[in-house]
């Protein structure tokens, strides 16, 4: 790779549904996602073939309350619906700014969206449109973490970037620790023997196996996203 070319050909992008309401409590916020979008279009413009997974607490932690005391499958049956929701939602932003993407869903749901078939996925990424996974993994008592390491191994991605809050995996809660320190890099075995909290552990443990390596970066600092995908430092990469 030359110095002006990505490291990456093809990543999987994790998006918590979180991001996307910006400073509301709920829901999703219209500047947040554009600037989201516009991360993104940065990336699929140097080539690089972009997968998505997205969560749906935004839209869930609406409808949480209600949701105590429910049945935990039932539950999480509302929360794929709700990806699903955020899936068209980014799907309609990316369409706003002169991208091509597609949607697929776990849970068939055909008039609405494609269900999802991974020659097709693959397929649509190698004419370089990007492809939001939504639905989760479409089985309950599965996190969307879980999705993203399952989507990432099955779409032969060489990376899963992990977009949050915060700019990379502490030593503890910066939030609570003003001594928390921040990896630059980190192997697997270390983040298990640290109990750092990276992803759910089904997720992690897919990751490790699957030897997909993982990068944990804040989606909120702009240029971030461009950056690991050239392969500088940015977040916390964990290897094997």
């Amino acid at each position: 790779m030359s110095e002006t070319s990505p490291s990456y050909k093809r990543i999987l992008l994790k998006l918590s549904g979180e991001a996307l309401m910006g400073g509301d409590a709920y829901g999703i916020n219209r500047q947040t996602i554009w600037a989201i979008v516009a991360e993104i279009k940065g990336v699929v413009d140097l080539g690089v073939q972009v997968g998505v997974v997205i969560g749906g607490g935004n839209i869930f932690r609406g409808v949480a309350p209600a949701a105590r005391g429910m049945d935990r499958a039932q539950a999480d049956y509302m929360g794929m619906l709700a990806t699903v929701m955020n899936g068209l939602a980014l799907h309609d932003a990316m369409r706003a700014a002169g991208m091509v993407s597609r949607v697929q869903s776990a849970l068939n749901i055909e008039q609405v969206v494609e269900p999802y078939i991974r020659a097709k996925a693959i397929r649509y990424l190698e004419q370089g449109r990007t492809v939001i996974f939504s639905g989760g993994t479409g089985n309950p008592f599965f996190t969307t973490d879980t999705a993203a390491a399952l989507r990432g191994a099955e779409i032969g991605a060489e990376i899963v970037l992990k977009a949050t809050k915060v700019d990379g995996i502490y030593s503890a809660d910066p939030n609570k620790d003003p001594q928390a320190t921040r990896y630059d890099r980190i192997s697997f075995d270390d983040a298990i023997a640290q109990n750092l909290a990276v992803m759910d552990a089904t997720a992690f443990a897919l990751c490790r196996d699957q030897k997909l390596p993982i990068n944990v970066f804040s989606i909120f600092k702009q240029g971030a996203l461009k950056r690991v995908a050239m392969g500088e430092k940015e977040g916390t990469l964990v290897y094997c």
